[in-house]
């Protein structure tokens, strides 16, 4: 962005996010060069499911001025949740006073005018997207537990299988309850490891 006599221009500037694995960088960049962003002023950045602290993305954030444009392909760039999402087009928007351009969905496109009516309508879709999608999540949680509750009054059994204890395990945590083997040397004779013996031999005491 810079100002001659009084004229201010936009800066546009692309943000590319990838995972790791993700193949879809190409798809992004083509998209950010069919809009009319620069090379120079694409930011790419790979990340992994884990890591999203982004720091080419906050860089890219800090540096937005008044008037200069941030496009991104689709609007889960901006963040791994609806909510981190709303506090960014926050950020952006209202504090660096930048427009955002979302590719896939034109509505949320905040240059219209610059104006009260467009930042407004898009400030509308998002919420309402933003809304959508908290149901959604919700519900499918609920349909997760519904359908776990009726696994579960069903017979099935959820987690990893209880370990059958290899033959002569009853002797061995006989011996070893009354000190005459120690537990390592059971779990070497039976081949299983010193912690599972110690559990289940601990069991079978008490038992």
């Amino acid at each position: 962005m810079f100002c001659e006599v009084g004229i201010i221009v936009s800066t546009f500037y692309g943000y590319v996010r990838v995972s790791a694995k993700d193949q879809n960088e190409v798809r992004q960049l083509t998209a950010m060069r069919e809009f009319g962003v620069t090379e120079e002023n694409i930011v790419i950045e790979k990340l992994s499911g884990k890591d999203f602290q982004r720091p080419r993305y906050q860089r890219l954030v800090r540096s937005l001025r008044a008037e200069d444009v941030l496009v991104v392909k689709s609007i889960d760039r901006l963040g791994r949740n609806y909510e981190e999402i709303l506090e960014q087009w926050t950020v952006i928007t209202k504090k660096r006073k930048a427009a955002i351009v979302v590719l896939d969905m034109p509505l949320l496109d905040t240059r219209q005018g610059r104006d009260l009516t467009g930042t407004l309508i898009s400030d509308i879709v998002l919420q309402l997207l933003s809304y959508v999608a908290q149901t959604e999540r919700e519900n499918i949680r609920q349909r997760q537990a519904e359908g776990i509750a009726a696994a579960k009054a069903m017979g099935v059994r959820f987690g990893r299988g209880r370990m059958e204890m290899p033959e002569g395990f009853d002797g061995l945590a006989a011996q070893w309850s009354e000190g005459a083997i120690s537990a390592r040397q059971a779990a070497l004779r039976l081949g299983i490891s010193h912690h599972t013996f110690l559990k289940r031999a601990r069991e079978y005491a008490q038992a």
